[in-house]
């Protein structure tokens, strides 16, 4: 399954509790803070109502690092 990056990108200051918790959910709270997350229409939905507070983009599939 096709993988994105969701950084927050703007405060939750002032904001309505519905987009705090949107924003949590998402493993977020912080500006700059980072989560990969599935492409799914669940995470879709909820990056639509928070979608001026972060910045999307795709990620390629992680590689297992071989440590030697």
């Amino acid at each position: 399954m096709k993988k994105i990056k969701v950084t927050q990108i703007r405060s939750i200051i002032g904001r309505d509790e519905t987009q705090k918790r949107t924003i949590q959910a998402l493993g977020l709270g912080k500006i700059n803070r980072s989560r990969i997350h599935s492409n799914t229409p669940s995470v879709q939905g909820m990056i639509n109502k928070v979608r001026h507070l972060v910045a999307v983009e795709d990620v390629d599939e992680l590689k297992p690092e071989i440590k030697n």
